[in-house]
């Protein structure tokens, strides 16, 4: 099915009139998109990111609009005339773009390729052939809207640090796993088990299904959805072992506030790497993972994105 992408300017607008009017006409699925709310989220959300893309606070910046999505049929656009005629009627404007269901759910998909990692790893999107790969590991991927394809330097790192420490049998802990990349590639080079969770709720399905695309069961991958740092039954779980390879591809402020418990999870002779930890904040990590105790053996550097890998001293 084709849809409608219909979006009403709501410059000097009441947002709540504007959306109870919409709702009232017939438009469901309503989309705010508005300046001081994007800001209002940044502001409180603080803990969960350290780098906002200068073209996204471009294309936030002075916008106050609601979309919504109409079917691009005679029932779709008869609706659609009935609200331009009745917002109309309230001196608003609405503007319609065609949207082909096939290019919002896929188009993405044309700028992920398959990608070597490191010595061993393949990663390849599931909609791919394997391509030759001369022995190495293929992990299969469907990141969905999830973090965690491979691309981004902080991952590409993470994954080349844990083909170094993977073993058989060891246990594995993904702190902030995503689409469970990270979990999965040492699962796929030897480890044993591993554990993941993650603040999005739609992580451990995304996670989980990712892992079967690689053969991996839910006997040696479990995901939970949860806030680490918050959530008394999660880390409960956490604890009940001890980890040969901690990773936590997040934030600078998550994982400093995770130091300590990275070095009371970590077993004797593991490795504690994370990433995610933007340029400028990489002192304030480091100092936290050593006044936790742990010891850095390697510090990584790309794209101005920082990975440190740590063990117990």
């Amino acid at each position: 099915m084709n849809w409608l992408e219909v979006t009403v300017n709501a410059e000097n607008v009441d947002l709540d009139w504007l959306c109870s009017l919409l709702d009232g006409l017939g438009a469901g699925g309503l989309v705010i998109e508005d300046q001081s709310d994007f800001e209002t989220f940044l502001k409180e959300n603080r803990e969960y990111w350290d780098y906002v893309d200068e073209e996204l606070l471009r294309e936030k910046e002075g916008v106050s609009r609601v979309k919504f999505y109409l079917s691009d049929d005679e029932q779709g656009r008869s609706l659609l005339e009935s609200i331009r005629s009745e917002i109309s009627k309230a001196g608003l404007s609405l503007s319609v773009a065609p949207v082909r269901e096939e290019d919002w759910e896929n188009n993405w998909q044309k700028y992920y390729r398959p990608m070597e990692i490191g010595r061993k790893l393949l990663i390849v999107p599931e909609w791919e052939e394997i391509p030759p790969h001369e022995g190495r590991v293929v992990l299969r991927l469907n990141p969905g809207m999830i973090f965690g394809t491979g691309s981004h330097a902080t991952t590409r790192m993470c994954l080349e640090e844990i083909e170094k420490y993977a073993g058989p049998g060891k246990k594995v802990l993904d702190l902030g796993c995503g689409s469970g990349i990270l979990a999965i590639a040492a699962l796929l080079l030897g480890c044993g088990s591993a554990l993941g969770c993650d603040i999005d709720p739609k992580a451990p399905d995304t996670a989980l299904s990712n892992a079967a695309l690689s053969g991996i069961g839910a006997e040696r991958f479990k995901v939970y959805a949860g806030d680490v740092l918050k959530d008394h039954k999660l880390r409960k779980i956490i604890g009940e072992a001890k980890y040969e390879l901690i990773c936590a591809n997040i934030v600078a402020d998550v994982i400093i506030a995770l130091a300590k418990d990275a070095r009371a999870w970590l077993a004797e002779n593991g490795r504690f790497v994370c990433s995610g930890i933007i340029e400028g904040r990489q002192d304030e990590v480091r100092d936290a993972l050593i006044k936790s105790g742990l010891r850095i053996i390697e510090t990584r550097n790309e794209e101005d994105w920082y990975c440190f890998s740590a063990c117990l001293p």
